[in-house]
């Protein structure tokens, strides 16, 4: 198991976009994510837009994350190859 990188906001929104996740709104310093997907139900994800973000919020947002993407697509962009 690698070790959990280090993120910015703008990095884990890149990655959630690219899952097929986009930006809904934004209040204060947090975004909401949107995807819709088959027979009409959404999922959404709250992300905090900070510079800087602790290991421990980048964890809750990829355990946040696994509710709605497969750990194998997923994985490689949170952890190293540690």
């Amino acid at each position: 198991m690698g070790r959990l990188k280090r993120l910015t906001a703008r990095q884990i929104l890149r990655v959630l976009r690219a899952f097929g996740f986009s930006v809904i709104s934004i209040r204060g310093s947090h975004a909401k994510l949107k995807r819709e997907i088959e027979g009409g139900s959404s999922q959404i994800l709250t992300i905090p837009l900070h510079k800087e973000l602790a290991p421990g919020t980048v964890q809750a947002i990829y355990r946040q994350a696994l509710r709605f993407v497969p750990e194998e697509d997923l994985r490689p962009e949170f952890f190293g190859k540690d």
